[in-house]
């Protein structure tokens, strides 16, 4: 392998290392970072370009794959986390609390 693809592939090892340890779960952290290293870890004997070319744009997907998947699991793990129970008037809702006092309300009638 090239002394340049080499460098590439190594970038892109190293960040898709530290974008799978980006998980807050447990499970899922250590499922992500175990399927980048053993990925990279069988495919580390080949030398033919183009299949490393063709192995470097399906690390990049899997790359855009973990980073959509970390940031709706932090938004999920964000919501349940800030989730209180209020009693609006008539309703009770569950709200969100997205900022200082700013509540994102489901309001369910009683």
């Amino acid at each position: 392998m090239a002394a340049a693809a080499r460098s590439q592939v190594m970038s892109l090892y190293r960040t898709m290392l530290r974008e799978s340890a980006k998980f807050p779960s447990y499970n899922y952290r250590n499922y992500a970072l175990r399927r980048v290293r053993d990925a990279f870890k069988a495919n580390r004997n080949v030398e033919d370009p183009k299949a490393v070319e063709r192995l470097m744009e399906e690390g990049r997907q899997t790359l855009a794959l973990i980073q959509r998947q970390v940031s709706k699991y932090e938004v999920i793990m964000y919501k349940h986390q800030r989730m209180v129970r209020c009693h609006c008037s008539s309703f009770t809702c569950d709200a969100f609390l997205l900022h200082d006092d700013v509540f994102l309300h489901f309001i369910f009638p009683l």
